[in-house]
């Protein structure tokens, strides 16, 4: 079993910045895709990135293209999503979760964290 925490949420004025990162413990984080979602109050939980094991392909969502980058370190067992240029509608519970790889665009995925709240003001 594995645990995955977030950390790095806020509140930040729109433009601004924040980096989210994700810890995993309990196993590693080989052969697995690490992805991103978020939840906005009201909404349905949302796909937001995810980088495959390799860490060399990744796919966005269109709504964060160009303006959000994921990467992970292997050797630490993180992921972090850099948010850059934030939008008042990326407020939400940004959540990191892990599936196999090779149904690294498949959802849901099947291991998630508790999430952290991010809050964009306009």
């Amino acid at each position: 079993q594995v645990q995955l925490v977030e950390s790095g949420g806020g509140l930040v004025q729109a433009g601004g910045s924040l980096r989210l990162s994700c810890a995993a413990s309990g196993r590693t984080l080989s052969n697995y895709a690490m992805g991103w979602f978020r939840q906005a109050p009201g909404k349905e939980r949302e796909f937001v990135a995810t980088i495959r094991w390799s860490g060399f392909i990744t796919y966005y969502a269109d709504s964060v293209k160009g303006r959000f980058t994921i990467s992970r370190d292997n050797a630490k067992n993180m992921v972090y999503l850099q948010m850059n240029s934030l939008k008042p509608e990326d407020t939400a519970v940004y959540y990191c979760a892990r599936t196999d790889d090779n149904r690294w665009l498949r959802f849901p995925y099947d291991d998630w964290g508790q999430g952290t709240q991010v809050t964009v003001s306009s």
